[in-house]
């Protein structure tokens, strides 16, 4: 996610920047089905990022607004819509293949599980950024959610004791690792690093509150 300072402008919202259980009957597709259903889920979404960045532009960047002012009351409606709304082509361009990759890797384990898994990094990232954001910013974008499954690839496998998922994890962190950890640093201008360690934090707390039985993760082996 990114922020934009924009002091001129206290007296209002201000502009800022920057896989539990498998669906039904997801234990009887086969790896390659899931593996088609989440790779058009993600190309989809990362689809919709690039069509709402032309819409603002056109607009004259009139969805900048959806992003997150802090602890400002009428902006909690704007927890989600923030995650879908970049500041510029370079910023969704930047977002758009750890999105695609680690999105596929989660969704793999079932749409339905991923659906959940997101809809909590996202809504938990977002409150976050309102309590703890410095004023007066806006933030929004894609990478609090980015940073969110990243942290639950490292370590659902781990939680769920999977050979598979272990092994992912360790190759998402040795790709990214240093990038990763370098947009937690506090000292980047411009980049809501709050955004990116709640996302983070969130993502653990998804592999853990979604994650399967040791009897659902027998019966779902071929996926993640």
């Amino acid at each position: 996610m990114r922020e934009k300072w924009n002091p001129a402008r206290l007296s209002r919202p201000v502009r800022a920047g920057a896989g539990g259980p498998a669906p039904t009957g997801g234990g009887l597709l086969s790896g390659g089905e899931r593996a088609l259903a989440a790779a058009k889920l993600m190309l989809a979404w990362v689809a919709l990022l690039w069509l709402l960045e032309v819409v603002d532009t056109l607009s004259g960047h009139e969805l900048d607004g959806l992003g997150i002012t802090p602890r400002t009351t009428s902006e909690l409606v704007d927890i989600v819509p923030a995650a879908f709304i970049h500041f510029g082509y370079a910023h969704v361009a930047a977002n758009s293949v750890p999105l695609l990759v680690l999105g596929f890797l989660a969704a793999l384990g079932g749409l339905r599980r991923f659906a959940a898994i997101c809809a909590l990094i996202i809504v938990a990232d977002g409150l976050g950024v309102w309590l703890t954001a410095p004023a007066p910013t806006n933030t929004a974008g894609a990478s609090g959610l980015i940073f969110g499954l990243f942290g639950y690839l490292l370590v659902t496998g781990f939680v769920e004791r999977r050979p598979l998922g272990i092994v992912i994890g360790v190759v998402v962190a040795a790709v990214w690792g240093t990038a990763f950890l370098a947009g937690l640093s506090p000292a980047q201008t411009g980049v809501s690093w709050q955004a990116h360690l709640i996302g983070l934090v969130a993502g653990v707390g998804a592999a853990v509150v979604f994650r399967r039985r040791t009897t659902e993760t027998t019966r779902l082996a071929p996926g993640l």
